[in-house]
């Protein structure tokens, strides 16, 4: 008797993002709100890991805006994997066409490419991901174990409360319209409690956590202490 493996995708959530996949580098289209953040990830994590000379893997990387960002930045390597496809070749077409190098695209299942590449990178980046997955807690233990030994691994998604709702789900998508509807399903939400726990369970030491607001007036997202909303993990794997 046979079983079907059951990839850790939801069917949705790759239709969803591949209708728009060609809007990726437009800065004022669905994703200005990846392109307005993407300079607080980039900054956050270079702090933590210092990007220069290092082997990279994003984790998720959608159109590429923060893998190429990271290659720009000094990293020898970085691979971006995404479940999809027409995601990765607009990735691909920006990046050949800011002759960006040293960077390179697949289509796998983070689960997949940890058994084929274990220990492999210096920094594994997942961001907005996890909230989009049927089980967040593969995709953390599956990024553990693509780390080498005392390397980093970043994660970003939003809290889950009543806060969070009014701001992620009906101010962005419905009020502010910075988001497409129905981008975010706050029953997926992850509490920094939750992703802890499972950060912890794969082997992982939580060592920052750092929320991200959004500020109405001058329309800039910052960097705070307050993780009720959107948060970013910084964590190193075992040495």
């Amino acid at each position: 008797m046979t079983h079907e493996k059951t990839i850790n995708v939801d069917p949705s959530e790759i239709a969803k993002f591949s209708q728009i996949a060609d809007k990726w580098w437009d800065k004022t289209g669905e994703f200005k709100p990846l392109h307005d953040i993407n300079p607080l990830r980039l900054d956050y994590i270079d702090q933590h890991a210092n990007l220069a000379g290092k082997a990279v893997l994003d984790v998720g990387c959608g159109g590429g805006i923060l893998s190429e960002s990271m290659a720009r930045h000094g990293a020898a390597s970085v691979l971006g994997v995404d479940m999809a496809e027409l995601s990765l070749k607009t990735a691909q077409a920006h990046a050949d066409a800011e002759r960006v190098g040293n960077i390179a695209y697949r289509c796998v299942s983070v689960e997949d490419l940890a058994a084929e590449m274990p220990q492999s990178f210096d920094v594994v980046t997942c961001m907005e991901m996890l909230e989009h997955v049927p089980d967040p807690a593969s995709i953390i233990r599956a990024c553990a174990k693509l780390a080498k030994r005392d390397g980093w691994v970043f994660f970003s998604t939003i809290n889950r409360n009543p806060k969070s709702y009014l701001h992620a789900v009906l101010g962005a998508e419905y009020v502010l319209n910075l988001v497409p509807k129905g981008t975010h399903d706050w029953q997926k939400f992850i509490t920094p409690s939750e992703l802890a726990r499972m950060a912890r369970l794969a082997g992982l030491d939580v060592v920052d956590t750092r929320g991200m607001s959004f500020n109405l007036l001058t329309r800039q997202y910052f960097l705070q202490d307050d993780v009720s909303v959107n948060y970013m993990v910084a964590c190193k794997a075992a040495a």
